[in-house]
């Protein structure tokens, strides 16, 4: 390599002097020793993941780790034998664990804990202890570290589940000197307990991370191996019940009441054994008493390994019971979801989960199962978007450990919400926008601000499987491209022609310019691919969402949006809302009647606004004038074989012709009385002009208002819009609006 400015010899020997240096103090690095606790198969399932990263980088990482709690129990299934599975070294294995599934149980098993974990503590000497959850085994860990000086990141606080688990949990939170949550609520509750911000991470889910990636082709060999070979998809149950440790007797009896329900629901049902807590050997002689174990329709296991599990679930035609597995890891695949008791409560969850707080009679839980079974959800990425664990190591990498190791509570005034990333930075709250159009196909990353981050645009294609088929290729690569440009996809919105049944993300019936484009539902591959919610509506109502968000209408309760393009379309906005009709077709602007013997329209009727005003009505009439020699002037030329359109006529008229003029001011007379008709129906505060051909209307439209409207209307305000992209950023307004309510 040629240097543009030659080093002299002894510059030379200096900077190789240097590079050595910085080569050895990078070999003398110390590697950070992080040891990892894990407590029963439920915790090992978000803390795998981790240790995966961690083991992939041997020179920067020395792993550690530590079994205890039911891994090591029988009748737990002996969980500790998966870790061995994936290939880990169990550095140490403490029984921990006093048998009696009672409340003194617990406390003595705490106890246990405590006694043992110093040995193990001084001989490991970890310089990070990761903890997760909520078990009282975790906080036996998190309180041995903490008094022992060991640096402490606690996976999982700040959430709330409405038991004695969330008074373990923000125990923990107060100990750990570093935080990975997986919700923005979550990370609020851990700001407002005068934590750190800059020391909490929102990662999101770890088991996301497998989660989101886990189609698996053999799912049916998986199902077939832990029910009967007959099984089909949706047609079988997962059940997992937990005990709730502050009231035992109540709990046992919602169990003894799950199972009568089941059992007269008669559909196969995968059962797990309940946890370690107290209260659950009650629960399992309630099984036994239940002859579950022996019923052809159940199957009771202890342990089913993570990757098989959510496989089992993700199939499901329903879950039931009180694990967080049911309100947080089956929302990612739209499982629906049956949550009894107040286990969860709490919990933020999607859609698809029913809360049957008060699960009090057998009738009550078997009408909550015939309600759900079967049912399908969009999916749901509440708790994570699979990419938690990069996030995680690179914060691992962060921390300096020549920081005080005595932590710093920020008190109130508590600082408004920094969602922090792994850099310190804000992760960028984004939409995935498409615009499918009768000639182009354009998907774009789009921020809260209406900025485009990044776009994509392809000819649209002509079939349906092509079309389904780009739109879902051109999603995916947008948001693997939006991981590297620091944005956070919230979900998608779809701009499309033709009338849509908003609420199901179906297109009813289209245009005439995008072909086979009937009885289409556009929600459910796009969301079963991204695991993202997904919006779609009209073009003409996503442009008045945009106005409403980003322009003209923005803080204005009550407008119209015109939209002038290749057709004539719109949307409606009172008080605040959009309107869209009982059929889904409230704003058709473009077969308003002007005349009652006019031009064709493309609907079939004649006199239509849209047939003297649309950019296919001038088309039209520019050929005319073309084929009479009356379009050219002088300053315009065609090349060859060049398609006459709408922009040569309105060429014409700006160079002096006549018969151009004569045809645009028609076009804006018959849009002009339109939009008085809409005035005097909907009497809107503002009409806003959109589309290619708005900012030639205007003049026009404003004087035929002028001369035809009632007075009372005529102050009305008609402004061009100033947005270049309408349709895309109507599709981003309804995810960025609508996201966080969880409204599909």
């Amino acid at each position: 390599m040629w240097l543009s400015s030659p080093l002299s010899i002894k510059e030379l020997i200096h900077k190789d002097i240097g590079n050595q240096e910085i080569m050895e103090k990078n070999k003398n690095r110390k590697k950070l020793r992080i040891c990892v606790a894990t407590c029963n198969r439920a915790d090992y399932s978000k803390l795998a993941p981790i240790m995966f990263g961690i083991k992939e980088q041997p020179d920067v990482f020395d792993l550690k780790v530590v079994v205890l709690g039911s891994h090591l129990i029988d009748d737990y299934g002996n969980t500790y034998r998966m870790i061995e599975q994936d290939d880990f070294d169990i550095n140490t294995r403490l029984h921990t664990i006093v048998r009696g599934e009672d409340e003194a149980a617990m406390v003595e098993s705490v106890g246990l804990a405590l006694v043992k974990l110093p040995d193990v503590l001084n001989r490991l000497k970890p310089d990070l202890m990761i903890v997760h959850g909520d078990r009282f085994d975790a906080l036996a860990v998190a309180t041995s570290a903490a008094l022992m000086n060991i640096r402490i990141l606690h996976m999982e606080g700040g959430e709330v589940s409405g038991t004695i688990d969330d008074s373990i949990r923000h125990a923990i939170t107060k100990l750990a000197h570093y935080h990975v949550c997986c919700t923005r609520g979550a990370e609020q509750h851990l700001i407002a307990m005068c934590e750190d911000h800059n020391r909490i991470l929102l990662s999101g889910c770890p088991s996301y991370d497998k989660l989101l990636t886990a189609g698996s082709k053999d799912y049916l060999s998986i199902l077939q191996t832990w029910l009967s070979k007959d099984v089909e998809p949706r047609e079988y149950i997962v059940a997992l019940q937990h005990p709730v440790t502050t009231n035992i007797k109540h709990s046992v009896k919602m169990f003894e009441l799950t199972l009568d329900a089941l059992i007269t629901f008669s559909k196969r049902t995968l059962i797990l054994f309940p946890n370690i807590d107290a209260g659950s050997k009650e629960m399992v002689r309630v099984m036994r008493k239940k002859g579950i174990e022996q019923n052809p329709n159940f199957r009771a296991v202890k342990h089913i390994p993570f990757e098989q599990f959510i496989q089992m679930v993700a199939h499901a035609g329903l879950m039931i019971g009180n694990s967080s597995c049911g309100v947080r890891e089956a929302g990612a695949f739209g499982t629906p979801v049956i949550n009894l008791g107040t286990r969860q409560t709490g919990r933020e969850t999607g859609e698809n989960v029913l809360h049957v707080r008060n699960a009090d009679s057998q009738n009550k839980i078997l009408h909550a199962l015939q309600l759900q079974f079967g049912k399908l959800y969009p999916c749901s990425k509440i708790y994570g978007d699979g990419n938690a664990v990069p996030r995680i190591v690179k914060f691992l990498k962060s921390i300096d450990m020549n920081e005080p190791l005595q932590k710093k509570f920020c008190f109130p005034p508590v600082k408004e919400c920094i969602s922090q990333d792994i850099d310190h930075i804000l992760e960028t709250q984004s939409a995935l926008a498409v615009d499918l159009g009768g000639t182009n196909l354009r998907v774009a990353i789009i921020d809260m601000k209406g900025d485009i981050i990044k776009k994509y645009s392809r000819a649209n294609p002509r079939t349906y499987e092509e079309r389904i088929e780009l739109i879902v290729k051109l999603c995916v690569e947008a948001a693997s491209e939006s991981v590297k440009l620091n944005c956070r996809i919230l979900g998608v919105g779809i701009s499309t022609g033709g009338r849509v049944n908003h609420n199901e993300g179906i297109v009813l019936h289209s245009t005439k310019l995008i072909q086979e484009w009937d009885s289409i539902d556009l929600r459910t591959p796009i969301s079963d691919t991204l695991h993202l919610p997904v919006w779609v509506d009209n073009d003409g109502n996503c442009a008045a969402l945009a106005e409403r968000k980003f322009g003209h209408g923005k803080g204005v309760e009550n407008f119209v949006t015109v939209i002038t393009g290749t057709g004539i379309g719109g949307g409606i906005v009172h008080n605040n809302e959009l309107i869209h009709g009982s059929m889904y077709c409230a704003a058709e602007f473009g077969h308003i009647m002007v005349s009652m013997d006019g031009p064709e329209c493309m609907c079939g009727s004649k006199g239509c606004m849209e047939a003297y005003a649309s950019g296919i009505a001038l088309q039209r009439e520019a050929k005319k004038l073309h084929d009479e020699d009356l379009l050219m002037v002088e300053g315009m030329s065609l090349k060859n074989e060049e398609t006459i359109s709408a922009v040569h006529l309105i060429q014409a008229a700006k160079l002096g012709s006549t018969e151009a003029q004569n045809v645009l001011r028609t076009a804006g007379c018959a849009l002009g009385v339109g939009i008085t008709n809409i005035l005097h129906t909907m009497n809107p505060s503002l009409v806003i002009l959109s589309g290619v051909l708005a900012a030639h209307y205007e003049g026009i439209v404003k004087e035929v208002i002028g001369q035809r409207a009632l007075t009372s209307t005529q102050a009305v305000e008609i402004a061009v819009s100033a947005l270049s992209e309408p349709a895309l950023l109507g599709a981003a307004s309804m995810v960025l609006d609508y996201a966080t309510r969880r409204t599909y």
